[in-house]
C-alpha cells in the first residue's frame, strides 16, 4: 500500500484538496478527482502538448508533472478559461476558423496560445510555429491554427480597448 498524500492548492481560482499517491500525474488527479478531462493524456512522454495545463502560471506537461508537486501551487485548465460563461479569445478564436478537427488537442493549443500572445501581442508566423511546436494535431489544422493565433490577438486588442472605453 502506497503512503497518501493531502495537498491543498488553488484550482481554476477555488481552493481545492486531494489525497494523491506519490506516483499520480497531474491529470489522474485532475480527471479523476475534479472530472476535469480539457488536458488528455495522449503520449504519456510529454511530447505531444494535449495534456497541458498551468501550474503558477507556467505550462507544464500534466502526464509529466506528479499531483503531489501542486501542494500550495495555483493550477489552471482549460475550463477555468471560460470566465462569466464567457469564451476566451483563444477559444471563440479556434471556432471562428475552425483551428481544431476532433478536438482532442485543442486545450493544450488554446492553453500555449494564451502564454504566447501574453508575451508577443502580435507574434509572427515563425514566432507562431516555434511557440507552438511542443504541441501536436494529429488531424493537421496546422494553418487553421495559426490563423486562430492571429484572430485572437485581434480579440484580445479589441476586449482591452473595449475595456479602456468603459
Amino acid at each position: 500500500m502506497s503512503p497518501q498524500r493531502v495537498i491543498h492548492f488553488t484550482l481554476n481560482g477555488a481552493a481545492a484538496a486531494a489525497i494523491v499517491e506519490p506516483h499520480h500525474n497531474l491529470i489522474e488527479l485532475l480527471q479523476a478527482q475534479f472530472g476535469l478531462t480539457g488536458a488528455r493524456e495522449a503520449c504519456g512522454q510529454g511530447l505531444c502538448g494535449c495534456c497541458t495545463v498551468l501550474v503558477n502560471g507556467r505550462a507544464v506537461s500534466g502526464c509529466l508533472y506528479l499531483a503531489s508537486f501542486v501542494d500550495g501551487a495555483d493550477v489552471a485548465t482549460i475550463e477555468g478559461f471560460d470566465v462569466s460563461n464567457r469564451l476566451s479569445p483563444e477559444q471563440e478564436a479556434f471556432i471562428e476558423t475552425g483551428a481544431f478537427q476532433c478536438g482532442y488537442c485543442t486545450s493544450g493549443f488554446i492553453i500555449m496560445v494564451s502564454q504566447l500572445l501574453d508575451k508577443h501581442p502580435d507574434p509572427s508566423d515563425d514566432q507562431i510555429k516555434h511557440y507552438l511546436s511542443g504541441n501536436l494535431c494529429r488531424c493537421a489544422a496546422y494553418p487553421e491554427i495559426i490563423e486562430a493565433v492571429k484572430l485572437a490577438a485581434r480579440k484580445r486588442k479589441a476586449r482591452a480597448a473595449t475595456m479602456a472605453r468603459a
